[in-house]
């Protein structure tokens, strides 16, 4: 790889195909793949990372909304695209573009069936999803007879998986809310299906639940993050690789003298001779104000250079006070070597938040050993 020469978020294919492998080898054989590729696969780029996944032959790709989904059909992706969170405005354009809702209310999944028959669908595949403790969407256990009433008999649509969402999968101090989970699960599934008449796949654990609760594998699993290397914990992102970095370049040096500020508001004043370096990249570019101040740092040959004073739409200033580097050298915000969980970390928030809020302003680039 050469130089950059602008902000440049790289995506390197190579460390999704680690993961993946990583992933698949906590799981049987036997057991189903579903690819969380939602939020431009979370943050990185969809269409590169959907066609990595399809090539490696995952059993299903999973989007958020229908839009989504419909850019990978747009990209000739094939593989089963389940919407996790459809809208009735979109119902027609899931269908359209041979995509599969998750319907999770009374209100969704009448409106659903009402389009499925309206354009003359057959055995439409469908997935239900309950709730068990998340409490963001899902039917509830006391929904079984109702849903289970109007889809078994239903010419229109067809289910194909039961699931629900782990709430605390990464905290095994929640252990036994998350064994809870799984029981209810396992109860609910049992009861869907003998009055279903029929078995559908079913699917609970997410990257955390694959590492933590392999034994509610079920006949998939979903992973998000830890495709992009993050497992919610060091041991195991030890094993994983980061899929993203995010590198820029120093535009302008400044060197300034004690009491000379830094920025919008003056927000850092200097105590001594401190010189410092502007970085073409800000808060319209997903690194938000909340990381300024010295809450989080880049790296510049090797070495930490703190964010100082407010971060900018379209700049953030670095101390490399010490540092012996000169305009038109890289900066590595996030990557292999200092992780968008470390960078998160400062401003109290997670690897997801960073990861997903770089805007598509920011130069992708596909790498792949």
């Amino acid at each position: 790889m050469g130089k950059i020469g602008e902000t440049t978020l790289q995506i390197d294919l190579t460390a999704l195909e680690h993961n993946y492998r990583y992933l698949r080898s906590k799981i049987a054989p036997k057991t189903k793949f579903l690819a969380v590729v939602k939020a431009f696969a979370y943050g990185s780029d969809m269409i590169s990372v959907a066609q990595k996944m399809e090539q490696l032959g995952v059993d299903y790709l999973a989007v958020a909304y229908a839009k989504e989904g419909s850019l990978l059909r747009d990209a000739v992706i094939k593989t089963p695209i389940l919407v996790l969170h459809p809208l009735p405005a979109n119902f027609d354009e899931i269908i359209d573009r041979c995509l599969e809702p998750s319907l999770y209310s009374r209100k969704i999944l009448v409106e659903f069936l009402e389009v499925a028959k309206a354009k003359n669908q057959k055995a439409y595949p469908v997935h239900i999803k309950f709730n068990t403790g998340l409490n963001r969407l899902g039917f509830n256990e006391a929904d079984v007879d109702f849903v289970a009433d109007k889809l078994k008999d239903s010419q229109e649509v067809k289910v194909a998986s039961l699931f629900s969402h782990l709430a605390a999968s990464e905290d095994l101090e929640e252990k036994p809310f998350s064994l809870d989970q799984i029981n209810t699960f396992k109860k609910i599934s049992k009861n869907f299906i003998k009055k279903l008449g029929y078995v559908p796949i079913r699917h609970m654990l997410n990257t955390s639940g694959i590492l933590n609760y392999p034994e509610a594998q079920f006949e998939m699993v979903r992973s998000g993050i830890g495709l992009y290397g993050y497992g919610n914990d060091a041991e195991v992102d030890s094993q994983l690789k980061p899929v993203a970095s995010l590198k820029t370049i120093i535009s302008q040096i400044h060197h300034i003298e004690a009491n000379e500020t830094v920025g919008y508001n003056r927000a850092f004043t200097s105590k001594g001779s401190r010189k410092t370096a502007t970085l073409p990249l800000g808060h319209a570019d997903g690194i938000g104000r909340q990381y300024g101040n010295g809450k989080a740092s880049v790296l510049i040959h090797g070495k930490k250079a703190p964010i100082i004073g407010n971060v900018c739409m379209d700049m953030i200033m670095v101390d490399v006070t010490g540092i012996d580097c000169e305009e038109g050298n890289e900066a590595i915000v996030f990557g292999p070597n200092k992780s968008a969980e470390d960078f998160a970390a400062g401003a109290q928030t997670i690897s997801y938040e960073i990861l997903t809020a770089i805007s598509q302003r920011v130069k992708r680039e596909i790498i792949e050993d």
